[in-house]
């Protein structure tokens, strides 16, 4: 597994461990709905390099899109 891959992964367990204590749901849950979301897409695209950021960050773009239905990202 290259370097980015596994960043990737490394990166879905901590997500899907914050979505599952936070939300407090189920872990196979947490993973489905993290699975099932549009962040996941982008997150699993390595030219995004989404999978650079915090997960902090990346878990605050996935409640933007349990709230608004989309990823909001603020542009710098």
């Amino acid at each position: 597994m290259d370097k980015k891959k596994q960043m990737i992964e490394y990166m879905i367990q901590d997500l899907v461990e914050m979505i599952s204590e936070e939300q407090n749901l189920d872990y196979d849950f947490a993973m489905r709905l993290l699975y099932d979301s549009e962040l996941y897409n982008k997150l699993s695209d390595t030219e995004t390099e989404l999978y650079r950021e915090s997960p902090a960050y990346v878990y605050g773009l996935f409640q933007d899109e349990l709230n608004f239905g989309h990823i909001v990202q603020a542009e710098v």
